[in-house]
């Protein structure tokens, strides 16, 4: 990997009934184990490669299809509506860089089935998700997408009221 390369992710916070969807990592994951989150995963270039490109030399929408492919596969949910929440990096355990696309989606169809990846599930409202370990800022994008909702735009920052 060249210097300026980074691991993408992103990640969706699912709405369904006025709670969010969080989950708690297995104990054998690599990064946070045992911490709350919400569902996501890395950007493979099977996500793309064998679709049809949009132009003659791109694909769009590829992060709504990797959030959409990674919710199914975690917690075997349908989605709707995707949209933006906020975004961040981190260096990884391994010195390579991680860029992180925080999203956020609407339930569609299905019940919660977790796969090896996580150990439970709660569905909560953003004073709710006070109460669980999660992993640093998630708390804070839970709060902006709950402000998103109501109509008020917020920037992350940390110790988001």
């Amino acid at each position: 990997m060249n210097e300026n390369s980074h691991n993408i992710a992103v990640t969706g916070i699912i709405i369904k009934d006025r709670k969010y969807l969080i989950t708690q990592r297995a104990l054998t994951k690599r990064n946070f184990p045992g911490k709350w989150t919400v569902p996501g995963g890395n950007l493979e270039i099977k996500d793309y490669i064998n679709k049809p490109k949009d132009t003659s030399v791109h694909w769009y929408n590829v992060l709504e299809e990797v959030l959409k492919r990674e919710v199914k596969e975690e917690v075997g949910l349908e989605i709707k509506n995707i949209g933006y929440i906020t975004n961040m990096t981190f260096i990884q355990p391994d010195n390579s860089p991680m860029l992180i696309i925080s999203l956020s989606a609407e339930h569609d169809t299905g019940e919660v089935v977790l796969n090896n990846e996580s150990i439970n599930y709660k569905w909560v409202d953003a004073d709710e998700a006070k109460n669980y370990d999660l992993i640093e800022g998630i708390y804070e994008e839970i709060v902006m997408l709950d402000n998103l909702l109501k109509g008020n735009k917020v920037d992350w920052k940390k110790d988001l009221k």
